[in-house]
């Protein structure tokens, strides 16, 4: 079972996704942190990534598909966070994934508006040791907001400005357009509202995986 999540910074996917990862037992591939990895060897990328900009389609695809193909066979029961994002990376990867006889089984779309995105991470703060992620708003951290639970400092990072969410937004919903028109019309779109307690989310997000396997 292969799973895209799909939805806007801010949107609450990468809570979505380990709430998924850890109900399912899916692979998380997170390529939000693929993209950061590589920003900390290329300062090209980085430069991309701080200014709220996608790395280029196609070379994003590659850096995926390199990341798939280097894990071999084993790899398999994934859940996608945050890619694809356009229609050929998504038939890039729908065709990587059918030569291993496999194929992406459901897309998720988690929907905010700009205004919460930005409300959202411009309070989102990560630890500097563990890597945890908390939101001062919707997660904070259990007494001291500047710490997290093991000790290490919470910091923003620094494509989490305002100015910088509003651009990564509205690049996110010009870009991914075309990719939901198309995905709708092939009935593999679930859209979810984003704008709800998290608990209520997943529920709606666990009936759609369940329906997959056959449960009610």
């Amino acid at each position: 079972m292969n799973i895209v999540l799909l939805g806007a910074p801010g949107s609450g996917k990468g809570t979505q996704a380990e709430m998924i990862t850890s109900e399912f037992g899916l692979f998380h591939l997170q390529t939000g942190e693929i993209a950061r990895n590589l920003a900390q060897k290329d300062k090209r990328i980085q430069e991309i990534v701080a200014s709220g900009k996608l790395i280029p389609e196609e070379e994003m695809t590659m850096y995926v598909i390199d990341f798939l193909r280097d894990r071999g066979e084993k790899l398999t029961n994934i859940l996608f966070e945050g890619f694809p994002r356009f229609v050929s990376q998504y038939e890039a990867l729908e065709n990587f994934l059918r030569l291993k006889g496999d194929d992406i089984d459901l897309v998720i779309s988690l929907d905010v508006s700009q205004e919460e995105a930005v409300r959202r991470i411009s309070s989102r703060r990560i630890c500097t040791d563990c890597g945890r992620v908390y939101n001062l708003i919707t997660n904070p951290p259990s007494g001291d907001l500047d710490h997290c639970e093991c000790g290490g400092v919470l910091v923003q990072r620094e494509d989490d400005n305002p100015e910088a969410i509003k651009t990564r937004f509205q690049y996110y919903e010009k870009n991914t357009k075309e990719l939901m028109n198309v995905l709708e019309k092939r009935e593999k779109l679930f859209r979810v509202n984003g704008e709800r307690p998290i608990n209520e989310i997943f529920e709606d997000m666990k009936k759609a995986i369940n329906n997959l396997n056959g449960k009610n």
